[in-house]
């Protein structure tokens, strides 16, 4: 098939390029020309394990282009996905006028039938005005099929998310979009999960906000746990046996943060509050999540005392690890935090630290984890990459101040941080004294 993608953000350009893997033609289209000319030289604008070579080998087997002409984009192809941003508004409200904006140029331009796949997470609701727009504007009459295909792609992890997905789900009206999208995504070979459109649209916020609750859940967990004196992973591991609630998304920790989980529980707390529904539940998620990083820069500043004139290093600033996200990320409130408390930051992360220099002011960047640790009061462990949970212990011990580390990720094994020395303080755990 010849496909447009129109936007080249996370989920636009790891759509297309893995489309153009599965033997479509497919056009990645963005109005930024310098993403665009970036993105021709192969020049990727994110973090992604294994994005820059699919990009590379795509485009070199010629089924996979760049450009900011959408209008001939459109016109050439018979699939226009809508990947474009849906950002928070001050409300909690998901921004739509990118959405609109493309779904009128898509009227405007095409004269052909198209199937219109809206990818960008919307809420309920979303592909009747998109339908709307375009009957509106279809100034050639074409024919045209309105679908919902939202993403579950995890940041870190997008690639194999899309290849080797748990489910496709797309929502439609007719037999004739069902067919093609059914062709399109037939050579993954994993379950299609067919609904109406506005149940496909609810699906995505759905997710998202359970994923969310089962992290906030295990929070408020994790805080008993610390009241009475129990081990918050023991309590993980004997829930997660149980096949109905699963071990994943059973990590105590600071919250979740990224673009997703913040942005889309605000937006269906919101999109409940129009259709007359007050989701008291999902509003306890936001305030436990909130919570949660109060609750450990007091841990910080109990095991410091006095946090002012200190110097901290910070482990990890990307939201997850394995993607240089830095979108509601944890560390920029507990950073920002410290800073205004007046420590001084010294930190390390493997990817993130050029997109955290546009955040902040003052910090110190470091070579190495080794290095972030070097005269530091105290390690603070804020992404649990692979590569802090492999630390020499015996090596970062004698660089710091004080042999202290407050992990913000659980990411140590308390009993041996006690035999090496550590005062190690974690989450929903015994300190290590």
């Amino acid at each position: 098939m010849k496909i447009a993608v129109v936007g080249t953000g996370y989920v636009g350009l790891v759509t297309g390029t893995c489309l153009a893997d599965l033997g479509n033609e497919v056009v990645c289209v963005d109005i930024d020309e310098e993403k665009i000319k970036s993105l021709n030289k192969g020049i990727i604008p994110i973090y992604e394990p294994g994005l820059d070579g699919l990009v590379a080998n795509n485009k070199k087997a010629g089924r996979l282009e760049f450009t900011s002409d959408l209008k001939k984009s459109i016109k050439e192809c018979g699939v226009v996905f809508i990947c474009v941003g849906t950002p928070p508004k001050e409300n909690g409200e998901a921004d739509l006028s990118y959405v609109e904006n493309v779904a009128r140029a898509i009227a405007e331009a095409m004269d052909s039938y198209k199937v219109i796949v809206e990818k960008s997470t919307v809420p309920v609701e979303t592909g009747e005005k998109v339908a709307r727009t375009i009957r509106a504007y279809n100034v050639h009459k074409a024919d045209f099929d309105v679908v919902s295909n939202p993403e579950f792609l995890r940041e870190g992890s997008a690639v194999n998310d899309f290849m080797h997905p748990d489910r496709v789900v797309i929502g439609c009206e007719n037999e004739r979009s069902r067919n093609v999208m059914k062709e399109l995504y037939s050579p993954l070979n994993a379950p299609i999960i067919f609904t109406d459109i506005k149940s496909a649209e609810i699906i995505k916020h759905a997710s998202n906000s359970f994923l969310a609750a089962k992290i906030s859940f295990i929070n408020a967990i994790a805080n008993i746990c610390e009241l009475a004196g129990a081990d918050i992973e023991k309590v993980s591991e004997g829930m997660g046996f149980d096949k109905r609630i699963g071990r994943s998304f059973l990590n105590a920790g600071i919250g979740y943060g990224g673009s997703c989980f913040p942005k889309d529980v605000d937006a269906f707390v919101r999109i409940a509050e129009k259709f007359g529904y007050d989701f008291r539940l999902l509003k306890a998620v936001q305030e436990i999540n909130n919570a949660q990083r109060d609750n450990f820069m007091k841990k910080i500043e109990k095991a410091l005392w006095v946090v002012k004139g200190k110097t901290i290093g910070v482990l990890g600033l990307a939201f997850k690890p394995n993607t240089d996200d830095m979108r509601l990320a944890p560390s920029i409130d507990i950073i920002s935090q410290l800073q205004k408390e007046g420590a001084k930051i010294k930190a390390y992360d493997p990817e993130a630290m050029q997109k955290a220099g546009q955040i902040f002011n003052g910090i110190t960047y470091c070579n190495s984890p080794y290095e972030a640790a070097a005269g530091s009061d105290a390690l603070v462990i804020l992404t649990e990459w692979k590569e802090f949970k492999e630390l020499d212990l015996k090596r970062i011990k004698p660089l710091m101040k004080h042999p202290l580390i407050i992990d913000g990720r659980n990411i140590y094994n308390p009993e041996e941080m006690r035999k090496e020395g550590f005062v190690y303080i974690s989450i929903g755990r015994k300190e290590v004294l």
